[in-house]
């Protein structure tokens, strides 16, 4: 299981500039209808084929609708060799409440 990031925690991450990597798994028309600016969007279907070029050390925080998709490319990433690796818990939904 991927390590979690709570909303309040991931906006005062933003709040401050932090150096984070977002990564929208969402699909495109999820991602159309609304996003966190500056994230990135690949999808979880094509992530595999698609890992970011990121340093594996600079931290990622990962989002989708309610957390379930974040948790599976969560795990894409971590085998992959990144190591700082995070899904914001409940996801957009808990972002926007």
């Amino acid at each position: 299981m991927c390590q979690e990031i709570t909303a309040p925690e991931f906006q005062s991450k933003l709040f401050r500039g932090d150096d984070i990597f977002m990564l929208d798994v969402r699909e495109i028309e999820e991602y159309r209808s609304g996003h966190v600016e500056g994230s990135v969007l690949i999808p979880v279907g094509v992530l595999p084929h698609l890992i970011p070029d990121v340093d594996k050390q600079r931290e990622v925080i990962i989002m989708c609708r309610s957390g379930n998709r974040s948790q599976e490319a969560c795990q894409i990433l971590q085998q992959r060799g990144f190591t700082n690796v995070k899904s914001l818990q409940g996801g957009l939904t808990a972002l926007s409440a």
